[in-house]
């Protein structure tokens, strides 16, 4: 159960790696172009003809503050679909837009409520006597102020709906709707439930929320060094962004009034800051979550990486000290410590224990001299240099941060080289002359654990995804796998190793075969068999499969066993009179211009090559559904018929144009109703043919379509019969 817990844990902490990674370029947009049209730096250095309002430059730099804005002015739905695509495990782009939707629906649900109770007026302003700051405008609709948290609800939420229902298989009646198409509906219908439950609910979360930011906040400098410790101690598990996310994002982090508006989180108060031209010195209570990662990765990780250099064998200090000059630069420059930290960490943990230390440590004393320097993402040079030098010691006290790094870098240099040589420590460039010198990653750490190889789930491999691998010459020769309503559409590079026998294992109603262009028709469940076999592709051999020959012994006998004596008395056949939804003239579905429709692989039927752009009801029935480009109506009547209305060849490509439907999924319609209108030129113009097809997708065996018309037929005559014989 831990291991589970910590695996999910794992897996949120890296989904909110994708949103975050988007604010550096944020924060450079807003920092570049909140400082360069500040008027009291322009003034200072004499700037106006150059910065000054009116001017080209002025304009760009006022555009950058404002791009920059936008992103953290939303991130909450940046944070629901960065999180839903994180956490999903397969069609990923299916979890981001229904993530996008359910945050609308989500929020807009919670707005129709405050409009009900009467918080939120008509035009959208708020009651008076609601407490400031519990209201906020998200995308422009007026709502419960949630913050980041409100994206990683919907993100999570989705994420598991996704997990669980992107591959369901519906009944036929409605498995148009089913696999990767049924994510966003089942989210759509959750998250207006979530939406009212979270009205009731978010008012006491948002009450514990600041009692959580105030216990932190009123422990003072002791709050910023438990909070510094413990975010370095998360480090080696990957769950530091779990932890972080909500004192920078939320209110936990602490609240503040800025131009008007109420800010939560200590980055959002920052940046919020940095736009603000009134502001006379940064918040050191805002920035105390990440000021003091300056002192430790500019200063400090690089003198471990001096001491661990220092105390490398002479004939490996040449090879140590290139990997570690190399992670000592980048930690410095971009803040990334990973390099450093898990190398000592493997093979030193002590050497560790005292890195967490000292750097919460340095969280606290940057907060106790007010020290006040934002970040995007880690605390490496160009960060100070941007949100630090650039804005001035005046605002930021980013002077304080050089005498106390040159104590940090003495104290890691000097702690480091006592531990390692007092304990032989087998830092980079000390290990046995058979080890390799190298600098250890999270990987091998995870390893060295006997955590690496993922969660050690074991893949159930779908036995149909094999065979239909098999039977399309294996990976190495399949170069594309798509799928339209019905078929299972691939495309290979060498057609001669494709193996009916073996995909006619696989159930299907018919295989069609154009060049290197193969059609596996399996009826509506084939998006869940596409996604089955995309999984399936991702770790199969990249490898091609030649089946073996079949000995004559293995063949089908050509003469079959002599059946049993026939029945005395044989049932006698039932008759369904079935009716024309087409006005012109009829024909047997074997003379349709397409092979799967005329080797009856969909099933049986009949066509009418039509006189009239009209589809009418054929008998009492429920539309099961509306192909989403028009082309197709599936009807069921009460008796369990199921119809395939398919106007023309290849229309799907027509992308709904020349088609007008009356009807909707679920409509109950009677006998001559109408149901679509259709360009007969234009079909006739951009597809393979106008054929109108009527297809039969539930008969069973034993049962036919038998003509009763030929030549011409009005709608609604009697054109054909399905006869069942058992």
């Amino acid at each position: 159960m831990k291991d589970k817990i910590f695996g999910v844990l794992q897996r949120i902490g890296r989904s909110f790696m994708l949103p975050i990674a988007i604010l550096p370029v944020a924060g450079l947009l807003l920092g570049i172009g909140s400082s360069l049209t500040n008027a009291t730096t322009i003034e200072m250095y004499g700037l106006e003809p150059v910065l000054g309002d009116g001017t080209i430059l002025h304009a760009l730099f006022t555009i950058m503050t404002r791009a920059g804005s936008a992103i953290f002015d939303n991130l909450p739905i940046i944070f629901a679909v960065g999180v839903a695509i994180g956490m999903a495990k397969k069609e990923k782009e299916v979890a981001a837009l229904s993530a996008m939707i359910s945050f609308l629906v989500m929020n807009i649900t919670i707005n129709a409520l405050l409009q009900i109770e009467g918080i939120v007026l008509a035009d959208g302003t708020v009651a008076d006597g609601v407490l400031s700051g519990t209201v906020a405008s998200v995308l422009g609709i007026p709502t419960l102020q949630m913050g980041v948290f409100g994206g990683i609800i919907v993100g999570l939420g989705v994420a598991a709906l996704h997990n669980k229902y992107y591959k369901i298989v519906l009944p036929n009646a409605l498995s148009f709707f089913g696999g990767s198409r049924f994510v966003p509906i089942i989210s759509t219908v959750v998250y207006v439930g979530v939406g009212i439950i979270m009205y009731f609910v978010w008012p006491f979360v948002q009450n514990g929320i600041y009692a959580l930011g105030g216990l932190v906040t009123g422990t003072g400098y002791v709050g910023t060094l438990i909070f510094g410790i413990i975010k370095r101690a998360l480090i080696p598990f990957g769950l530091h962004h779990v932890f972080y996310l909500p004192f920078w994002q939320t209110a936990v982090g602490g609240t503040m009034e800025i131009g008007g508006q109420l800010i939560q989180g200590g980055q959002n108060i920052f940046f919020a800051q940095l736009a603000d031209p009134s502001t006379i010195h940064f918040s050191a209570d805002a920035t105390r979550y990440f000021s003091g990662e300056f002192i430790f990765m500019i200063f400090g990780l690089p003198g471990a990486a001096l001491a661990m250099y220092r105390c490398a064998k002479p004939e490996k200090k040449k090879q140590a000290g290139g990997l570690l000059l190399s992670a000592a630069l980048t930690c410095m420059l971009t803040g990334i410590t990973e390099p450093l930290e898990f190398s000592f960490l493997f093979v030193a943990p002590i050497l560790f224990v005292v890195q967490v230390i000292l750097a919460g440590a340095a969280y606290m004393i940057a907060h106790m001299l007010n020290i006040a320097v934002g970040l995007t993402f880690s605390g490496g040079i160009l960060d100070l240099f941007m949100f630090g030098i650039l804005q001035g010691n005046e605002k930021t006290s980013w002077l304080l941060i050089i005498p106390v790094g040159i104590v940090y870098f003495v104290l890691y240099y000097v702690i480091f080289t006592v531990l390692i040589k007092k304990l032989n420590l087998k830092t980079p460039g000390r290990e046995d002359d058979d080890v390799e010198t190298k600098l250890y990653t999270k990987a091998d750490y995870k390893a060295k654990q006997g955590k690496a190889g993922g969660n050690g789930e074991e893949r159930a491999e779908d036995e149909r995804s094999v065979l239909i691998t098999q039977g399309l010459g294996g990976k190495k020769n399949i170069s594309d796998v798509d799928c339209c309503a019905t078929r299972l559409r691939c495309t290979v590079v060498k057609p001669e190793l494709v193996n009916e026998g073996i995909l006619k294992q696989t159930g299907p109603s018919g295989i069609v075969r154009k060049g290197q262009g193969i059609q596996i028709i399996y009826g509506p469940s084939v998006t869940v068999i596409k996604s089955n076999l995309e999984d399936y592709l991702v770790h199969a051999p990249n490898e091609e499969y030649v089946a073996a020959e079949r000995s004559e012994e293995a063949e089908v006998p050509a003469k079959k066993e002599k059946a049993k004596e026939e029945k005395e008395a044989k049932e006698a056949c039932t008759k369904k009179t079935l009716f024309s939804p087409f006005k012109g003239k009829a024909a047997p579905i074997t003379e349709a211009p397409d092979e799967a429709f005329a080797g009856k692989m969909m099933g049986d039927g009949y066509i009418v090559f039509p006189e009239e752009g009209v589809v009418y009801a054929p008998e009492d029935s429920t539309v099961s559904f509306v192909f989403p480009t028009n082309h197709a109506i599936g009807l069921t009547t009460a008796d369990g018929v199921e119809y395939l209305l398919h106007i023309g060849v290849d229309t799907v490509k027509l992308e709904g144009k020349g088609f007008e439907t009356f009807v909707k999924d679920g409509d109950f319609v009677k006998k001559g109703d109408k149901l679509m209108a259709f360009d007969i030129e234009y079909i006739k113009e951009h597809a393979k043919s106008e054929a109108c097809i009527a297809v039969f997708t539930g008969l069973t065996e034993g049962e036919e379509v038998v003509m009763k018309a030929s030549g011409h037929v009005d709608a609604q005559d009697e054109i054909a019969e399905i006869v069942s014989c058992q």
